[in-house]
């Protein structure tokens, strides 16, 4: 795992705009523009990918732990931070207009627990698997061959 997706990642996982990781680095006396910021977040074949260095994630981990403890003299709760985070995020305007999709289960029966699913479930637009004779006419292709490998059997 490289810098880049360690920094792409805590970025993701902490919902941090470009933005708020300049100030977390600033905190540090650390000053990167968005623009380099932005190199560091793209794909590694593109032209102005840029490999992220030691000093710039150092920094950047030291200014996190600065943003969400805060300083001896004045500590911060760090889950107050995150949700702080949370709802800075702008909501979708299309997003009110659409239920959220909850997963119901395919079968109500299956989910309750307590009874043996109906068959009316999902098994019933399975199509059945064909079951031919024993004797259906086709030739036998391998015949029944004794191996006598020096092995002797008790009779």
């Amino acid at each position: 795992m490289t810098n880049n997706d360690i920094l792409k990642k805590l970025r993701v996982a902490l919902m941090l705009r470009d933005d708020q990781i300049v100030e977390i680095l600033e905190l540090v006396d650390f000053r990167i523009s968005k623009s380099e910021l932005g190199a560091f977040f793209r794909a590694e074949d593109h032209p102005n990918y840029m490999e992220c260095g030691d000093q710039v994630l150092r920094n950047f981990l030291n200014g996190l732990v600065i943003h969400l403890r805060g300083t001896k003299e004045n500590p911060k709760n760090p889950n107050e931070v995150l949700a702080k985070h949370k709802a800075e995020i702008p909501k979708k305007e299309n997003s009110k207009d659409r239920p959220e999709f909850k997963a119901a289960p395919k079968d109500s029966e299956r989910a309750r627990g307590d009874k043996s699913p109906s068959k009316s479930g999902s098994s019933a637009g399975k199509p059945k698997k064909k079951t031919f004779p024993k004797g259906n006419g086709k030739p036998s292709v391998v015949e029944k061959v004794v191996f006598k490998n020096g092995n002797k059997k008790k009779s």
